[in-house]
């Protein structure tokens, strides 16, 4: 299939200012002026990866995955238009605000607006975060990844995984129903937590060091009312991370040491441990499903449920071993 990865996303919101805090102050971010009714955001070497505009209603969003070329993008295209799903060849006006060659645009079942495009520029100048990270882990990831609220996970999937491709990473039933997909070597690209409405859950960043992401919870402390999840980490994709409440409402999950799938030769599972391995208290749950999430995270302690810590050349030291015990669990005694 065609989509390689997501590439940006566009909001539509009035409150630029507080935006530009969030994004730059908060997460790190670099913004990039973009006159007084938009404000976008780099996070790697292309011009632009979050837009914020003031000139969309609020509320309203996209969502821009990445194709290889014009001949991907056709072979997409037609494949949606003989399935009966309306698109739209944009404008070259619209690629340019965008910063990308060519694009088209469709909806989903759930009415998400989504964008297939190639041609991404890249920016005339190194990218520079707005505080001091280490950087963000994109290149063919991608941005990060979206989860999305939905009435009913059974309405996309069949447009998500045979349309448009996506794999299945794995999936949870129990306190709440959700599926991860992926598209690329990230676990997941997008996903659906099953929770009556439709609405944008969160959007996903990863960060090259762990430390960002506690340096990044120690300035969320300052303004614990903004932390929507607490510091935790994710059995699935094994990211350590918490979600802010963004200025538009919806949550930023920051996160670190996400693990990789393997596309076209995954089995998906599903996760029974819970959503999350420790930490992770969802405020914004109901209280019945929240002491629920407790209680499987509690179990998970209780049963030691474990799982590796995924690194990258550079970023780690190894320790001498030091314990009699854990070197002959290691194979190493």
């Amino acid at each position: 299939m065609e989509v390689q990865a997501l590439g940006y996303v566009g909001i539509g919101a009035s409150n630029l200012s507080e935006w530009t805090d969030f994004a730059s102050n908060w997460l790190g971010m670099q913004t990039v002026e973009r006159g007084n009714a938009v404000r976008a955001f780099r996070m790697d070497d292309r011009k632009q990866r979050l837009i914020i505009d003031r000139s969309l209603a609020e509320g309203d969003r996209y969502f821009g995955w990445e194709v290889a070329d014009a001949a991907a993008l056709d072979t997409l295209a037609a494949r949606l238009e003989a399935a009966g799903i309306p698109i739209r060849r944009e404008t070259t006006a619209l690629a340019g605000q965008r910063c990308v060659r060519e694009l088209i645009s469709f909806s989903d079942p759930a009415g998400n607006r989504l964008e297939a495009f190639y041609g991404a520029v890249v920016g005339d100048e190194p990218f520079k975060p707005g505080r001091a990270i280490s950087g963000f882990r994109t290149g063919p990831l991608g941005m990060g990844h979206a989860v999305f609220h939905v009435k009913n996970i059974d309405d996309l999937m069949g447009f998500y995984h045979d349309m448009l491709g996506f794999g299945i990473s794995d999936y949870i039933t129990t306190p709440f129903r959700a599926f991860f997909l992926h598209v690329n070597p990230r676990h997941h690209s997008v996903a659906f937590i099953e929770t009556g409405r439709q609405d944008l859950h969160h959007l996903m960043v990863e960060l090259y060091s762990l430390d960002d992401v506690g340096q990044g919870y120690d300035i969320a402390l300052g303004e614990p009312e903004r932390i929507a999840t607490t510091l935790g980490r994710h059995p699935n994709d094994a990211v350590t991370s918490y979600y802010l409440k963004s200025p538009s409402g919806f949550m930023l999950e920051y996160g670190w040491g996400g693990k990789v799938v393997t596309p076209g030769d995954w089995t998906p599972t599903e996760v029974t441990v819970g959503p999350s391995l420790w930490g992770h208290d969802r405020t914004w749950l109901p209280e019945e499903q929240r002491a629920q999430a407790r209680a499987m995270r509690l179990k998970a302690a209780a049963d030691g449920q474990r799982a590796p810590v995924h690194v990258i050349d550079g970023n780690y030291q190894r320790m001498a071993g030091v314990c009699p015990w854990w070197d002959t669990v290691r194979g190493e005694g």
